[in-house]
């Protein structure tokens, strides 16, 4: 099947059939389809978007492409959580070994940044030592042995996403909802679970940039799940701002080592209870959410949930105790006095990636030191020369950081109205 004639079918706005669609993925995972034909599609699904039964021949056909996990009848269940990204959001790191407290298991595929925002393997590997390449065999012993691992996918999982994504990434087809959806659901699919909850955000800093469009990819995502027999639920998130304070890679992991010992910021905590009581419920580990909550708030009281995360960096090859390094601190401050009235958040994520902490094309080595800690919010008063952030950057990059930030940041003379953190959930 000639891949040129796919594409400009796909081009047209015509709709593709279950089996154009397979051989078109089967000879990209193969390389017999080269990156610049498989980026000629994705620009012109991008542009033109995809059925419903267009969107489930990607999703099955991308996890056809490789190996899948199983798991013993009888064991515990098997859950996972996922974000469409999100400036400082770390969610993952503390949420994964509080679900491994509650009786769940948690076989967590990760990807690296992606566009503006940050990847949770390039945060982990700010841990010295931390191996994100682990194998099939390498993930089941961790999730065996300590309950929760996360790692990238491998070269036989899903290997049609393994190359799309990277490729997603530097030819400006992220934010479309069919790839998106072929591309988690695929993944996630993968792992064999029995429940699966989705961070859908919207705002400055998400790629769905308007709440219209993270409902429709959320409900994109329930319906494929739903129908591949996977528990699934969505909650829509807002990302107007950064999660947290921190944002950056081993900055992330500081704030997030912070938040299982009790001392996380409020809105993360907040997203990451009600994500990990979403899978409590699914799973009948709980019967309301409410409980569900509490469930987990006790993993991180009684310090359960900070020593299960030390376990799984230690069984991941890593060394939780070890210097993350960070780079020199400065401040940045405000020019004028006023009210916070709005952040671009994909700006500040552009800042990391000025100050090298993201990548700008596939094969950048990332400066993980990077990064800065916001210390205002939406809403609050400001007066001219109080620090808005502490800026971590070597002084060549610093000044590239320091101007991407100020310019996020609008100031008005009035306060402005601060919505709720989390705004929808969908089953």
């Amino acid at each position: 099947m000639n891949p040129v004639w796919t594409i400009a079918k796909k081009r047209d706005g015509e709709e593709l059939t279950a089996e154009e669609i397979g051989h078109f993925i089967t000879d990209y995972a193969s390389g017999e389809i080269p990156d610049y034909q498989m980026s000629a599609l994705a620009m012109a699904i991008y542009l033109q978007g995809m059925s419903t039964a267009e969107i489930a021949a990607l999703t099955d056909n991308m996890l056809a492409s490789g190996a899948t996990f199983s798991w013993p009848d009888g064991g515990l269940p098997k859950v996972d959580k996922h974000s469409t990204g999100g400036i400082g959001d770390k969610v993952s790191l503390p949420l994964a070994p509080m679900l491994a407290c509650c009786d769940l298991q948690v076989p967590m595929i990760s990807g690296r940044g992606l566009g503006a925002t940050g990847g949770t393997l390039d945060k982990l590997e700010s841990i010295p030592g931390f191996r994100t390449d682990l194998s099939m065999d390498e993930m089941r012993q961790v999730v065996d042995s300590v309950g929760c691992v996360i790692s990238g996918a491998t070269a036989d999982l899903v290997p049609a996403d393994r190359k799309l994504y990277a490729l997603r990434d530097v030819t400006a087809t992220v934010p479309s909802i069919p790839l998106i959806t072929g591309s988690i659901m695929s993944k996630k699919l993968a792992e064999g679970l029995d429940a699966l909850v989705l961070d859908v955000k919207f705002g400055s800093g998400a790629f769905m940039k308007t709440e219209a469009l993270a409902r429709e990819l959320a409900e994109s995502m329930v319906n494929t799940g739903k129908r591949m027999g996977v528990g699934t639920t969505a909650l829509l998130t807002d990302m107007n701002q950064p999660l947290g304070r921190m944002v950056g890679n081993a900055v992330e992991v500081d704030e997030s080592v912070a938040a299982l010992e009790g001392r996380g910021p409020a809105d993360l905590m907040e997203v990451t209870l009600a994500l990990g009581a979403e899978l409590l419920v699914s799973t009948k580990q709980a019967d309301t959410l409410d409980q569900a909550r509490a469930t987990l708030q006790q993993t991180i009281d009684n310090g359960a949930a900070r020593e299960k995360f030390a376990q799984m960096v230690a069984a991941q090859g890593g060394d939780l105790e070890a210097a993350r390094p960070v780079a020199p601190e400065s401040e940045v401050v405000t020019p004028r006095a006023g009210f916070v009235s709005a952040i671009n958040a994909e700006r500040l994520g552009e800042a990391v990636i000025a100050m090298r902490g993201g990548r700008q094309q596939l094969g950048d080595v990332l400066d993980l030191s990077t990064g800065f800690e916001m210390q205002v919010r939406l809403g609050d008063r400001v007066e001219a020369g109080q620090p808005l952030a502490r800026l971590f950057a070597p002084p060549e990059v610093a000044n590239a950081g320091r101007d991407k930030l100020l310019s996020a940041i609008e100031l008005s003379d009035e306060q402005s109205e601060v919505r709720p953190l989390i705004l929808e959930r969908i089953a």
